[in-house]
């Protein structure tokens, strides 16, 4: 299975390069993960609304550029569903099968995901109401990914 990871914004600290590196190396054992990191517009302090909206449009046009067309999208938002693992072990399970083999999972930038890139997802995804910093997300989404694969295939580490 094909697993892409479509985030805006680098990952400036070794201790988030780090963890998303081990996950990626544990993960190589039961798909194929690409990882795509897009440039994150600039975002003042002080913001109008509409400033907010072309922020969110152009890193929305940037992540719509790089998901292929036949990927079931899981974009993840606040508000989104709240699955437990087993669930989201499920669903990957469920797109291997019957899907196309291809799953993106998209997080946005520090504004959050365009209509257009919440309306082109197949899934809306929360890991809970609160609001999580970018780069810990992207460990915590392959951890979780990791764990998915661990649980469909019965093997210890999901407890």
């Amino acid at each position: 299975m094909q697993i892409q990871v479509v985030c805006v914004g680098k990952l400036k600290e070794k201790y988030w390069s780090d963890g998303v590196a081990e996950y990626a190396k544990r993960l190589g054992a039961y798909a194929r993960l690409e990882i795509r990191e897009l440039p994150d517009e600039k975002t003042p302090d002080s913001m109008s609304p509409a400033e907010e909206e072309q922020v969110r449009t152009r890193e929305g046009e940037r992540i719509l550029s790089v998901l292929k067309p036949d990927a079931h999208v899981v974009a993840l938002t606040i508000e989104g569903e709240m699955w437990t693992s087993e669930q989201l072990a499920a669903h990957l399970d469920k797109q291997a099968v019957y899907g196309g083999g291809s799953v993106a999972f998209v997080i946005g930038g520090s504004l959050g995901l365009s209509p257009a890139v919440l309306a082109r997802a197949d899934k809306k995804l929360s890991f809970g109401r609160m609001t999580y910093p970018h780069q810990l997300m992207r460990v915590l989404l392959l951890e979780q990914i990791y764990r998915a694969y661990r649980i469909n295939r019965r093997e210890p580490y999901h407890k």
